[in-house]
């Protein structure tokens, strides 16, 4: 696959940029555990169809179903099957989030790489990230081309008219008071404080381990907490920030030095890096 950059093209590999853990749970019948098994049969002849012989097909308004093979796929006649073709540049702040999908990274393919650190230095000192058009998994999508850590990165964009609207989920209330602000704000500096991204795990494994445990051993398996119904009260915003500013500066909180120590607040703290 190549970048294609007005007349510049740029010979890349393309890999998968995320590696997703799933906790695979099988199909099994409720009353003994057994595995439940999937069959599929053939409406016309009413017998069962190896996966082998399963293909894809398009039903035309008249009925008619045209059977695709999968070669028909790979080699569909798109002009971006084989290429990333840029369409143009945008400040990367003006990508919307919710149309960010699956992430690749973009290696150098060949013996010649100076068009592809040519493209990666230009991204990287403009702070824009480029808009191409591709053709992912046999699907033609729109694309963000960005840099990450000396690497091109691919990201698919979902297409305009596949975003929702947001019309009508806002709440209808009033603008918050000034000092509501500033205690949001210190909450939020103080979250801030000693997050880290490379401390944050999934938590979804280990609850389903303890289930899991609980019930071979048969004794009661664990619960979510109670969630802490809202509705129809009178919130007191001011009370609920401070409490929670609070609990955050305790759940923070350094333990007492030892002699000739400092805690970590009190020390010299080196300047943070500006993230590119």
């Amino acid at each position: 696959m190549s970048i294609t950059f007005g007349l510049v093209s740029i010979p890349v590999s393309v890999h998968a940029a995320t590696e997703p853990h799933p906790v695979t749970l099988r199909q099994v019948h409720a009353k003994d555990g057994s595995r439940i098994r999937l069959r599929r049969f053939c409406e016309a002849e009413g017998v069962e169809v190896p996966y082998s012989d399963v293909a894809r097909g398009f039903e035309a308004p008249d009925g008619r179903v045209v059977v695709l093979t999968d070669a028909d796929l790979a080699d569909l006649p798109l002009p971006t099957a084989r290429s990333i073709e840029v369409l143009g540049f945008v400040p990367a702040e003006t990508v919307d989030p919710v149309a960010l999908d699956r992430a690749y990274y973009l290696g150098a393919s060949g013996l010649e790489g100076r068009p592809y650190v040519l493209l990666r230095e230009a991204l990287s000192e403009s702070g824009l990230v480029g808009i191409a058009r591709t053709a992912l998994r046999t699907r033609e999508s729109l694309a963000v081309l960005r840099v990450r850590d000396d690497v091109l990165c691919l990201q698919g964009l979902l297409w305009p008219d596949e975003i929702r609207p947001t019309t009508g989920l806002a709440p209808d209330a009033p603008a918050p008071r000034r000092q509501e602000l500033r205690m949001a704000r210190t909450l939020m500096d103080q979250l801030t404080e000693d997050f880290r991204w490379e401390e944050q795990h999934d938590e979804y494994r280990k609850a389903l381990e303890r289930v899991v445990a609980a019930k071979l051993e048969g004794t009661e398996p664990p619960h979510a907490p109670a969630a802490q119904v809202m509705a129809g009260r009178v919130v007191d915003l001011m009370a609920m920030l401070e409490a929670s500013v609070q609990a955050a500066r305790e759940a923070h909180a350094e333990p007492s030095p030892g002699p000739g120590q400092t805690t970590k607040k009190s020390a010299a703290k080196p300047g943070r890096r500006r993230s590119s």
